[in-house]
């Protein structure tokens, strides 16, 4: 075998870039490689136990799951961080270069290698939100037809649902039989919508009674069926962060800060992350304030309070940020949730 430590690797759909290195840094291995035989090239020249990095993107943790199979240690890059150690022009030999490069900073974020399972709940979330969205254009769709031969759509989106067999039904309202047949068609549409994510809704609500971890994340505020699987097909157990705040900052839900001549100022949340699974828990936290009106406990107490002092998304994003600092605390420690330390998390 040759002497290479550290391999970066450049994924693309057909051909693989790799770029090696020794324990000083010096390249010494170089190829162009098909997706069939990588692997096996892989495995022929490096040394088991050598570090090879990706950067974490599409297909990243399928390959990182078969090299650690073979007894590699893999580390997934976020793109952002590997962008500045690249040299000169962009192209597929600099990227595995700089990829190799950024792997070897002591200070290098790195990205947990997804299980199959997590894949698999992450890939339900994906769809079912890929889903209502097709159910909302549908939705407009149907609103914004119908307003051309005046009849008022309901503002609730189940209120329309009933109303377009009542349309469909009513002989007077002055619809042509080419624009029912074609409002028919539309109903259709919706209702195989609706029953497409009554069915994903069902499975994570299955997933979620099964799985004893989201289980015991159900106990936080806020936090469902839906909440908890995105929860833990996103960050797995959660060990990779040395702490909650890691955590919370991973999903977006820390302030952005901007320091300049020794004057710090924090702005908006950053918004760095999982957009989905930071639109879901803001949302639930959004519900759980509105259940807080009538608890005494402490948590409650904290978010009405910040509630009315601030503008009700503050607080909504402030609860999303104490509730992954807790989720964390109790993924950590394998512990439930504790009402009493809630409002210190």
């Amino acid at each position: 075998m040759m002497n290479i430590s550290r391999v970066g690797v450049d994924l693309a759909k057909n051909v693989f870039q790799i770029h090696g290195t020794d324990n000083q840094g010096n390249p010494t291995w170089k190829r162009k490689l098909s997706r069939d035989k990588w692997i096996a090239a892989i495995c022929k020249a490096v040394p088991r136990g050598s570090e090879i990095g990706m950067e974490a993107c599409a297909g990243s943790h399928h390959w990182a799951r078969r090299l650690t199979e073979h007894g590699y240690q893999v580390k997934l890059i976020p793109p952002q961080f590997v962008i500045p150690y690249v040299k000169s022009n962009k192209n597929d030999a600099n990227d595995a270069e700089a990829i190799c490069e950024a792997m070897s900073r002591p200070h290098m974020r790195f990205v947990k290698v997804k299980t199959v399972e997590q894949q698999d709940i992450q890939a339900i979330h994906r769809v079912r939100s890929e889903l209502m969205s097709q159910r909302t254009a549908k939705i407009n769709q149907v609103r914004g037809l119908v307003a051309e031969y005046g009849l008022v759509a309901p503002k609730q989106a189940e209120s329309l649902r009933k109303a377009l067999p009542l349309w469909l039904e009513d002989a007077e309202n002055g619809l042509t039989p080419r624009f029912r047949h074609l409002l028919h068609g539309l109903s259709m549409d919706l209702g195989y919508l609706y029953d497409r994510i009554a069915k994903l809704d069902q499975e994570i609500k299955e997933i979620a009674n099964s799985d004893p971890m989201a289980v015991r994340l159900q106990q936080l505020r806020g936090v469902g069926p839906l909440v908890a699987t995105a929860l833990i097909a996103a960050v797995g157990d959660g060990q990779q962060f040395a702490k909650g705040r890691q955590m919370s900052a991973a999903l977006g839900l820390t302030p952005k800060q901007f320091s300049s001549g020794g004057k710090d100022k924090l702005l908006g949340i950053s918004k760095r992350g999982d957009a989905y699974l930071r639109t879901i828990l803001i949302h639930g936290a959004r519900a759980a304030i509105y259940k807080a009106k009538i608890r005494d406990d402490k948590l409650s107490v904290w978010v009405t309070s910040l509630a009315k002092r601030r503008h009700v998304n503050v607080a909504a994003v402030a609860l999303a940020n104490k509730t992954v600092r807790m989720a964390w605390a109790m993924m950590k420690n394998n512990v439930d949730y504790d009402p009493d330390y809630a409002v210190a998390a």
